[in-house]
């Protein structure tokens, strides 16, 4: 091609767009702008990304892309606790799952998905009691745990939930209110109740018991 200021024509079947007028090495260059979609669609990127950070960062609880993504691993989780069936609302099992890891993570996605308006994200309490200190309305041993999030409490102020959750997701979530004591929440709302005794400590594994008896 010649050079813009040349005044030589371009070659034949060279393209019909206009020419910039600037030239490197020789080389002209063309006016060959971006396709309109490619423009509206980012001035639409733009236009809703606002929108797109309140509601995803900057919106109501449970709404973060951390917070789908717990959704997604506690359904992964719940898929493999499954394979046990209905779990037994009893005190022996919330104790074994007091100490299971994977089970706590299940409980604390049912809990941010349900308790955190009353109770605070980290269980520091806020129209609801604070479940992190010593003390307890409601609860005088770790079973009363399951009573109160099946039956409710306080004349319909705790809401009974075992219509809303599963057996299993009401056990997993009543480990994980009982882990959360003892914790150091940012906020605590000031204690209520009694001061009751510590959770029975984690359960000798069976395989354990059988090498102390040998």
């Amino acid at each position: 091609m010649s050079d813009v200021s040349s005044g030589e024509q371009l070659p034949e079947g060279a393209p019909d767009d206009p020419l910039t007028g600037h030239a490197y090495d020789g080389i002209q260059e063309y006016d060959n702008p971006l396709p309109g979609w490619w423009k509206w669609l980012f001035v639409a990127s733009i236009v809703i990304s606002p929108v797109y950070f309140m509601f995803f960062h900057g919106g109501a609880e449970g709404r973060s892309n951390i917070d789908y993504y717990d959704r997604a691993l506690a359904e992964n989780l719940e898929l493999q606790f499954a394979k046990f069936g209905d779990m037994s609302l009893d005190r022996d099992s919330l104790v074994r799952f007091l100490y299971t890891p994977s089970g706590l993570k299940i409980g604390r996605i049912v809990f941010k998905s349900n308790c955190t308006t009353c109770h605070a994200a980290d269980g520091g309490g806020q129209i609801g009691p604070n479940l992190c200190d010593e003390n307890y309305k409601n609860v005088k041993n770790i079973e009363d745990i399951l009573t109160v999030l099946q039956k409710g409490a306080g004349g319909g102020a705790m809401p009974a939930w075992k219509t809303r959750l599963s057996d299993n997701q009401i056990l997993m979530v009543s480990a994980y209110v009982a882990s959360l004591r003892g914790s150091q929440p940012a906020k605590p709302k000031d204690p209520e109740g009694r001061v009751i005794p510590p959770w029975p400590e984690e359960p000798v594994a069976e395989a354990e018991t059988a090498e102390g008896e040998e």
